[in-house]
């Protein structure tokens, strides 16, 4: 039952820090959306950072898991490598798109956070490593290839998630996949 509310408390903070930011969703908010009260919200969570935390992994973990499933159920090739472009496309049709969490979240954050810091430092570097391991599965590249090939998807990826966002438009998405599809 505990992780019940833990899990309810996550997914209520994640949807208000998504929607609404970080530093413009208060503790009470989060309470009354998750229906509890705010000694069970500090028996889960001991400060709003380490709310934000279990929340930036919640969001990491299923964009993770989501994104390799919808690449590698694509055909083997270039195609799974461009897949992560259509993957963000779809996400970006969503009604609830907002841009990139974890640039949002650092975005907010004072500079001397070094724990969330670290912690979207930590996922952007696993997402690093599910685009490499989809290189790797798809290309014959050379180590030094295969870090700079894999470090120009992911600028063009982030450069897309955060420019749709802005422009409230595909065609940044459209324009990354193309470049993409250039350098691969």
């Amino acid at each position: 039952m505990k992780t019940d509310i833990k899990a309810e408390i996550i997914n209520a903070a994640s949807h208000l820090f998504y929607k609404n930011g970080y530093n413009s969703t208060g503790i009470n908010e989060i309470i009354v959306t998750a229906g509890i009260a705010k000694a069970t919200l500090y028996n889960h969570f001991k400060s709003k950072d380490d709310l934000c935390i279990s929340y930036l992994r919640h969001m990491n973990s299923t964009f993770l898991e989501s994104v390799e499933v919808y690449c590698v159920a694509k055909p083997k090739g270039k195609t799974q490598i461009l897949a992560i472009f259509d993957f963000l496309q779809e996400f970006f049709l969503n009604k609830d798109f907002n841009g990139c969490w974890c640039i949002k979240t650092i975005a907010e954050i004072p500079k001397d956070n070094k724990i969330i810091r670290k912690e979207i430092q930590s996922q952007k570097q696993q997402f690093l490593q599910l685009i490499s391991k989809l290189v790797e599965r798809n290309l014959k590249l050379n180590t030094t290839a295969l870090e700079t090939t894999v470090r120009q998807i992911y600028l063009l990826y982030e450069g897309a998630v955060g420019e749709s966002h802005l422009h409230q438009k595909e065609w940044p998405i459209s324009e990354a996949k193309n470049i993409c599809s250039k350098i691969i």
